[in-house]
């Protein structure tokens, strides 16, 4: 019993990160549209009964978790100084929300502002050559930034906006609760790592990350720009899918 408080403490603390008022048993609740949250006191009764409380079943899918998540980002997110300068649309994740492989980059890029999905370009094209060569398809996975707003001119990160968006890359991340994360680059692993080595110093090597393995690599772009390092990213993606296989290489 005590496990199953604990859960359900643990889902209630998430959910009300992401805004949510209440759960209802409803089903009509399910489909209900948003409404602004208000103050509601409890009913004055003369004479109140003890109930006993319910075990409330505030299970939910990990797609629908993740379309909460997307819902408090908003199409036009406005928390950081990003939408001043010349994004387009926030590009929040595609893929299989119950994949065991998630791979994290650091943001979108011109091809991504414009079509609102991440790694559509040419290292996007790499990636999902990458991904193909470990006998996976790109739709089994899920892709995500560390942040959803395209900077100006592909410049990187800055503190302040990584800090604004971060928090709900991790709610994705708990959302899909994937095997083996593949962090693509230096702002992706030092965001998840909470490092400040390089990536060079990083990858070859395996992390725990929310109890999730993490593998830091190459960034695609990167890759592009170097492929003679190709083949340390191919030894780092050898290390994920021998997690996913339950073996070591």
């Amino acid at each position: 019993m005590t496990d199953l408080r604990q859960q359900l403490a643990d889902h209630l603390r998430f959910y009300g990160e992401l805004g949510v008022a209440g759960i209802s048993q409803d089903a009509a609740w399910r489909t209900r549209t948003a409404q602004p949250v208000t103050s509601v006191q409890p009913p004055v009764t003369s004479n109140p009964e003890p109930v006993a409380p319910a075990i409330i079943q505030v299970a939910r899918s990990s797609h629908e978790v993740l379309e909460a998540i997307r819902a408090e980002i908003g199409p036009n997110c406005s928390r950081c100084k990003l939408h001043t300068l010349g994004r387009k649309q926030v590009v929040f994740g595609v893929g299989n929300p119950d994949a065991d492989l998630m791979f994290v980059g650091e943001a979108p890029g011109g091809d991504e502002d414009i079509q609102g999905i991440p790694f559509v370009g040419r290292a996007g094209q790499l990636l999902t050559k990458m991904i193909n060569a470990i006998q996976i398809e790109r739709d089994d996975v899920y892709i995500a930034n560390v942040i959803k707003c395209r900077p100006p001119q592909n410049r990187n990160p800055e503190p302040d906006e990584v800090e604004r968006c971060e928090p709900f890359l991790f709610q994705q991340i708990d959302a899909i609760k994937p095997k083996v994360i593949v962090a693509l680059g230096s702002f992706a692993a030092k965001t998840l790592l909470r490092s400040q080595e390089s990536i060079s110093r990083l990858r070859g090597r395996v992390y725990e990350f929310r109890g999730t393995k993490v593998i830091p690599t190459f960034h695609p772009s990167f890759l592009l720009r170097s492929p003679d390092r190709k083949r340390d990213a191919w030894e780092d993606l050898k290390k994920a899918r021998a997690i996913l296989h339950g073996s070591d290489e």
